[in-house]
């Protein structure tokens, strides 16, 4: 996608609250805020996701090309980010999903977006899967039992 494109649409989600462009292809989109790994500037990039509890859950498919979005890469460098959701901004940390976690999220993705499965076989590549945690839970934890 163009930059510009990338731009235009960070600005109408900002200024709607995330009620216009706050979806993709039935998906719901997020404003994934990185630190670009080169020149230190503040990324904003949409980017649909899939709610797992408080965690949101990306993936790296860069619409099927063979390489990774810059957004992926940038994380690699800096794994602290932003992600605005609707009118609320949330801190996180990426975590990549692998092993049992990763096929779990990818059937649950696939599930809700069939169009991944298609991008990656065009990427011939696994498309990578971030976890991005927020650095204080959203919603209330249930007390745990204490001996």
């Amino acid at each position: 996608m163009p930059r510009w494109v990338t731009r235009l649409h960070a600005w109408v989600y900002r200024r709607s609250g995330g009620r216009l462009l706050g979806r993709m292809g039935g998906q719901p989109v997020l404003l994934l805020q990185t630190t670009g790994r080169r020149s230190g500037r503040t990324r904003s990039t949409p980017v649909q996701y899939l709610a797992d509890g408080d965690t949101f859950v990306v993936v790296a498919s860069n619409a099927g090309a063979a390489r990774p979005p810059a957004w992926y890469l940038n994380l690699h460098a800096n794994r602290l980010a932003r992600v605005e959701v609707g009118g609320r901004s949330v801190d996180v940390r990426a975590h990549e999903a692998t092993g049992q976690e990763r096929a779990e999220l990818w059937q649950r993705l696939t599930a809700a977006n069939r169009y991944l499965e298609r991008a990656a076989r065009k990427a011939r590549r696994d498309l990578p899967l971030m976890a991005l945690i927020p650095s204080t839970p959203t919603t209330p934890r249930p007390a745990t039992a204490r001996s």
